[in-house]
């Protein structure tokens, strides 16, 4: 079986535990993007945190090595769906943690329709339901890449349900009783 890794931390702590700003806002964004616990946000502040921290380096060094540096990273963040194409270094500092939970699996199911509610797309994406590029994907905090295609399994029971709701509110009888 091999000798397993050690399990590292992903996410930092916050500094200070109680400031009452801090933690409205850390619930809203939990409620928002429909997160099991505060250390899932925690991770992607960390992720963040870092993107930044790498811009910043990017900003002393020579002009030479920077511009290649800087398209690297700028393409690594397109890809991820993150930022534009033509996108600056100024725009990778101006990131915020909401603009990498947007990428989450779980929000874009939401936002295609797919599930109902933010907590429904997490139970389907758990409960495979879900696949990414045409592999199940049971990670909600799978980060959705651009080239990435999210759809139902074939074999999912939400496809009967989910036509049945498209057939119901594109049929003739349905428009006739909404005037």
């Amino acid at each position: 079986m091999g000798d397993p890794k050690r399990q590292r931390k992903k996410y930092e702590t916050p500094t200070h535990p109680w400031q009452k700003d801090r933690l409205i806002e850390e619930l809203r964004l939990v409620g928002q993007y429909g997160l099991r616990n505060k250390r899932e946000l925690w991770r992607f502040k960390t992720m963040l945190s870092e993107i930044r921290a790498r811009a910043r380096q990017l900003l002393a060094v020579s002009p030479e090595e920077r511009q290649a540096q800087e398209k690297a990273l700028i393409r690594r963040l397109y890809e991820m769906g993150i930022l534009d194409e033509n996108a600056t270094l100024d725009d990778v500092l101006s990131l915020t943690v909401e603009d990498l939970l947007k990428r989450r699996l779980q929000t874009v199911v939401y936002e295609l329709g797919i599930a109902r509610t933010i907590h429904q797309a997490r139970q389907m994406i758990v409960h495979r339901h879900i696949t990414v590029n045409g592999r199940v994907v049971t990670s909600p905090s799978y980060i959705v890449k651009r080239s990435d295609v999210v759809a139902l399994h074939p074999r999912s029971p939400f496809n009967k349900i989910l036509k049945e709701t498209q057939a119901t509110l594109a049929s003739p009888e349905a428009s006739k009783g909404e005037e």
